[in-house]
């Protein structure tokens, strides 16, 4: 029996859509969806979840929830990953209060910045321990990353974990919707290029029967800006560097050092730029679980419709060699030539039998890849801290991220990176 691992699967919402889509899928039939968690009553919830939907689903796909990490990887062909290190409380608390202290203020923290550094330094350990299960108990398996920081660990797990590894965001998917349906414009027949890094690939090319649909998309953009809306980020990004980014305003604002910053404070309100977004919807999904938990755990009826998400068509592709095109994070094989070779990016990539094949882009126009490298510096240099364990390349990468060096003096960075290693206890145990 061929074997799916969903590790983080104490993600009931989650795993609902991508197993469920695996349920929904003929190719998938009769594997075992194996799940793993460390929260043993939130993986029996996801069993029991999962178990109401194979019953009114009809699949014929088997669910087991393993206690042992090692024994739910053993002999898996597709591992999918969605952990979070540390949680709500008190790590996602940690990373926005005490940067607060300084002055420095954030929207999501999961990417870069200070909150993303610190988020990647707790989870690359863990993410390690997967890959020496991995190497061990199923060598062959392709893992699919959901967990962020998305670039940082698909880099990690590819280049130190050894791992076939593709990362998967929303992102992509969502860009062209989003964007026509903000515009008020029409998708039918478009195509688009997409590519650049994770959480910042750029909309390179969008078209509608051969015609350029980008002055089109201009002109309504900067008539949209007149008033407030909940996309004004991108779309300033857009107006100003000629090209569509494809997260959404309330990552972006933090990711350049043009939008929060405290000697312009009239620019929150004008970009209607959401701090403290990331902690407000944990709040509100943790108070809104126990009514989720009735309506998924306990539902004999539960139904089911095949999401969006890329895992199940990746698996299905791969069994039955019919290629599917997606956008993935992959590492920087020649694939955009002026970014660097070590980063990890975000391209279409055609999936079929022999796996996850990523295309070659070429250049990015300059002013985009220029706006990637910001981003790519702290990257490579986050990562060099936890490979090695020295804690001044945690200094050089927050001193890197264009939000934090654009907002506070190298002094303070050094101070606020010792007061958060100091506030991660037992979760940065290496650098204390």
């Amino acid at each position: 029996m061929s074997k799916i691992t969903f590790i983080g699967a104490g993600s009931t919402v989650f795993a609902k859509n991508v197993l469920g889509d695996c349920m929904q899928t003929p190719a998938l039939q009769g594997f075992e969806l194996a799940l793993y968690d460390i929260d043993l009553e939130r993986l029996r919830d996801s069993e029991n979840m999962l178990n109401n939907l194979k019953r009114s689903s009809g699949s014929t796909c088997t669910v087991k929830a393993y206690s042992d990490r090692k024994e739910a990887l053993r002999g898996a062909k597709y591992v999918i990953n969605a952990i979070q290190v540390g949680g709500y409380d008190p790590c996602t608390i940690t990373d926005f209060e005490i940067p607060k202290k300084y002055g420095l203020r954030q929207t999501i923290a999961d990417t870069v910045g200070i909150g993303g550094i610190f988020r990647n330094l707790r989870t690359i350990p863990v993410m390690l321990e997967f890959a020496a299960d991995i190497r061990e108990v199923c060598p062959d398996a392709l893992f699919l990353n959901y967990t962020n920081p998305m670039a940082v660990l698909t880099n990690v797990m590819n280049t130190y974990g050894q791992v076939r590894t593709v990362g998967l965001c929303h992102s992509v998917q969502a860009c062209i919707p989003d964007l026509f349906k903000s515009l008020e414009m029409d998708t039918t027949g478009v195509q688009a290029k997409i590519a650049g890094i994770n959480h910042m690939a750029w909309l390179l090319e969008v078209t509608q029967g051969g015609v350029d649909l980008y002055p089109e998309i201009k002109r309504r953009a900067a008539e949209k800006q007149k008033q407030p809306h909940k996309d004004m980020v991108r779309f300033e990004m857009m107006l100003k560097f000629g090209f569509y980014i494809t997260e959404s305003s309330e990552y972006n604002a933090e990711y350049h050092p043009y939008f929060i910053k405290r000697n312009y404070p009239e620019l929150i309100d004008r970009f209607q730029i959401p701090l403290d977004e990331y902690p407000r919807r944990c709040v509100s999904q943790i108070a809104n679980w126990e009514k989720m938990r009735e309506e998924l755990v306990n539902n004999k009826e539960l139904k089911h419709d095949r999401s969006h998400e890329y895992a199940s068509y990746i698996m299905e592709a791969i069994e039955t060699d019919v290629p599917f095109k997606i956008g993935g994070n992959v590492m920087n094989t020649g694939l955009i030539p002026n970014l660097p070779k070590e980063a990890c990016v975000e391209v279409p990539c055609l999936v079929d039998a022999s796996g996850v094949t990523p295309t070659y882009v070429g250049d990015l126009p300059p002013q985009c890849a220029a706006l990637n490298r910001t981003n790519i510096n702290t990257q490579l240099l986050t990562i060099e801290a936890a490979i090695t364990g020295k804690k001044e390349h945690i200094y050089h990468a927050a001193m890197l991220d264009p939000h934090t060096s654009a907002e506070l003096s190298m002094d303070d960075i050094i101070a606020l990176c010792d007061d958060l290693i100091e506030a991660h206890g037992d979760w940065l145990p290496a650098y204390r």
